[in-house]
C-alpha cells in the first residue's frame, strides 16, 4: 500500500509527467495512460531505496512514453487522412513571457515537427530543450551514455531544422488572426484574412476516417482561401463559435446543436503571419474539449 507522503510526492510531479508524456505522444488519452502506468510502477517500487524520486518518475514516464510511441507508429502510418495531435485546451496563470514559452512547446505545429524524430530523439529533445534538464539527467532517463544523449539531441535539432519552429506570437496578433478567419468563414470575404497569411500556408483537417475531412493537406494561399470561401462558408454557417485557448494559442471550438464538431487553431511565423490552419474533426480527439455551460 502506498503511503500518503509517497502519494503526495507523485501528485506533485503529475503535471510535469503529463506534460512530458503529451508532448512525446501527441495524445491526451495516451499521456494519461503513460502517467497511470508510471504511478502503478511507483506504487510497487521499493521507494525507500529511491534517492531522487523526481528523477526516478521522469525516467519511468519517459521510457513508458517511448514504448507507447513505438507501438503507435504503425497506427499513424495506417491513419485515414492527415494525422494531427489531439488538441488540448490550455489555461495558464503564468506571466506573459512564461505563457508564451509554454505555448511554443505545445503548439500543433511544434508537435508535428516532433513527428520527424525517432522516439528516443523526441524524448531527448523535449527533456533537454523544453524542460531544461541537463544532459546527465536526460541520459539517465533514456538509459544511454551522456555522449549518446548529446548525439540524440543534436540529430533532433538537425531533423527539426531552424527558423520559427517555436515562434512566440503576441496575443493581439493571434486574436486578429482568429477574428479574420471567423469573419471569412461567416461572410465568404477572405480579403482581410489573406493579409495575415503567408504565401506557403498549409491547411490540415483531421477526420480520422470517421467524419468528412480533407485526406491531404492543402497548400498555398490561393487554394486555402478558396477552400474557406467555397467549402467552409456554406457549411459552417449554422455553427456556434466558442473562443478558447488551444495548445497554447488562440483558437475556437465549433458547436452544432450544443455538440463540439470541430476545433480550429493556427501556426504563425516570427512575423506573425499564419503558416498553418489546423481543423480537428475527429470526434474521438474532440471528446475531452469542453464549452462552459454545454
Amino acid at each position: 500500500m502506498i503511503e500518503p507522503d509517497d502519494m503526495a510526492l507523485f501528485e506533485q510531479q503529475r503535471g510535469f509527467l503529463t506534460g512530458l508524456a503529451y508532448r512525446v505522444l501527441g495524445s491526451v488519452a495516451e499521456a494519461e495512460d503513460a502517467v497511470q502506468d508510471t504511478f502503478l510502477k511507483w506504487s510497487q517500487a521499493d521507494r525507500r531505496a529511491i534517492a531522487n524520486p523526481a528523477a526516478w518518475l521522469t525516467t519511468a514516464c519517459t521510457r513508458r512514453s517511448i514504448d507507447m510511441l513505438r507501438a503507435a507508429h504503425q497506427a499513424r502510418v495506417d491513419y485515414v487522412g492527415a494525422w494531427l495531435p489531439e488538441p488540448i485546451q490550455t489555461v495558464t496563470e503564468e506571466a506573459p513571457e512564461a505563457a508564451l514559452e509554454l505555448a511554443s512547446s505545445l503548439s500543433t505545429a511544434f508537435l508535428l515537427l516532433l513527428e520527424r524524430l525517432t522516439p528516443r530523439e523526441r524524448a531527448a529533445y523535449l527533456l533537454y530543450e523544453v524542460f531544461g534538464q541537463p544532459y546527465d539527467e536526460v541520459a539517465l532517463a533514456l538509459g544511454v551514455q551522456e555522449a549518446a544523449c548529446r548525439k540524440l539531441v543534436s540529430r533532433a535539432r538537425q531533423h527539426i531544422g531552424g527558423g520559427d519552429i517555436r515562434s512566440r506570437v503576441p496575443p493581439a496578433r493571434q486574436q486578429a488572426l482568429l477574428s479574420a478567419f471567423q469573419d471569412a468563414v461567416a461572410t465568404g470575404d477572405t480579403g482581410p484574412l489573406a493579409l495575415l497569411m503567408a504565401d506557403d500556408i498549409e491547411l490540415r483537417t483531421d477526420g480520422g476516417g470517421k467524419v468528412q475531412a480533407l485526406l491531404e493537406p492543402l497548400s498555398g494561399k490561393a487554394r486555402v482561401l478558396a477552400f474557406i470561401a467555397d467549402r467552409l462558408n456554406p457549411y459552417w454557417q449554422a455553427y456556434r463559435w466558442h473562443r478558447t485557448r488551444i495548445n497554447g494559442g488562440d483558437g475556437a471550438l465549433l458547436l452544432d446543436a450544443g455538440r463540439i464538431v470541430a476545433s480550429v487553431s493556427f501556426a504563425c511565423d516570427g512575423a506573425g503571419r499564419a503558416t498553418g490552419i489546423f481543423i480537428m474533426r475527429n470526434p474521438d480527439k474532440l471528446a475531452r474539449l469542453a464549452v462552459p455551460g454545454v
